[in-house]
């Protein structure tokens, strides 16, 4: 596969992680390939249904949990780090208790982070090229099979917490991994040691019991996999405890302790569009079609697709305070010809009735 001379891998390893730096990346580290534990718990999961509708989780088989297998050749994972939480948003928590408006994940506020990190990975192996000559390699962000957080936990870049997110020790939680499978037999890093301890916020705080456990993540009640994966109709009793999330969800990520140390990004891109960071569920609501796909141009909300988005604020407006306004914002929708978007119409003005005062 490759076709360097012998360099000195001890020396390229740390200038990778300069080259890292100096292209935006938080932090880098370096993993083998060995996933056996992680093998075992992705398919303790997926016996149990945990990922839903996602059967690509299943089809891909053990190519998730070896790289070797993925990318024939493989012998180290370059795992890369970058913060995504931009300065200036409106606090989370204040969006979340201010029901009138639409609550979007704080990762998907700005521009797609895929395109973004995949182009600056691509980059980091034209330096490493530049350096030792030709070599294997295949860059990833959430673009193929690829078990990403034990790749990192393994570099050294954060534990697995009882929610499922990587969590940094200096930097929280808000960050985005990317992944550089090489050939290259670079040396390794140590991997992180966990420091959750006993607290259990993230589990106690879920808004639908989605963690079901520690460690154990029951996507089919996620509002993360409700409001972006899900392409039906949404479970009924998960309806009312989704509040006014409607793309993603941060709770669990919101009351951990360690994201006390998170660190804002640095890359302007991430900054909110739209002033999506807090907008108002019934402005969401009356975007057409055209205004959907314009603006959320190059942004991850483009996933849920227009059907999911008006899906998504039906709920939230259901659960939100009983108003005329809302109401003629549901009616004016209760003949959309997604069959979806009417039944979830038909429920929130159902449930804006049942909240109504008495007369």
């Amino acid at each position: 596969m490759s076709t360097h001379a012998q360099p000195d891998y001890a020396s390229l390893a740390s200038d990778i992680k300069r080259w890292a730096r100096e292209l935006g990346f938080a932090e880098t580290g370096i993993s083998g390939v060995a996933l056996g534990q992680d093998e075992q718990h992705l398919q303790r999961w997926l016996e149990d249904g945990y990922h839903g509708e996602m059967a690509y989780m299943a089809r891909h088989g053990s190519k998730r949990s070896r790289p070797d297998e993925l990318e024939p050749g493989t012998q180290r994972v370059i795992s890369v780090r970058m913060d995504y939480m931009p300065p200036g948003t409106q606090h989370a928590w204040d969006v979340i208790r201010d029901t009138e408006t639409g609550y979007v994940a704080r990762y998907a506020l700005g521009r797609d982070y895929h395109k973004l990190m995949r182009n600056r990975l691509q980059k980091l192996a034209e330096r490493i090229r530049d350096a030792v000559g030709n070599f294997g390699y295949r860059a990833y962000v959430d673009s193929a099979p690829v078990l990403e957080k034990a790749l990192a936990r393994n570099a050294g870049l954060g534990w697995i917490g009882k929610h499922t997110v990587l969590i940094n020790r200096d930097a929280g939680s808000y960050f985005f991994l990317g992944e550089l499978y090489t050939d290259l037999p670079l040396p390794v890093d140590e991997p992180a040691s966990a420091h959750c301890g006993t607290c259990r916020k993230c589990i106690d705080i879920c808004p639908t019991q989605a963690i079901v456990g520690p460690y154990r993540l029951d996507a089919r009640r996620c509002i993360s996999y409700l409001t972006i994966e899900l392409k039906g109709s949404i479970p009924e009793e998960l309806r009312v405890p989704m509040g006014n999330r409607i793309f993603g969800c941060d709770d669990c990520q919101l009351i951990c302790p360690w994201n006390k140390f998170a660190q804002e990004a640095a890359e302007p891109d991430f900054a909110p569009r739209h002033s999506l960071d807090g907008a108002k569920l019934v402005e969401l609501f009356g975007w057409s079609e055209a205004e959907f796909l314009q603006r959320t141009e190059g942004m991850a909300i483009r996933r849920t697709g227009y059907e999911g988005w008006l899906r998504n604020i039906a709920v939230a407006l259901g659960n939100a305070p009983h108003s005329e306004q809302v109401r003629d914002a549901l009616r004016a929708r209760s003949d959309h010809p997604s069959e979806v978007v009417r039944e979830h119409v038909a429920w929130a003005l159902a449930q804006q009735q049942a909240t109504a005062p008495a007369a």
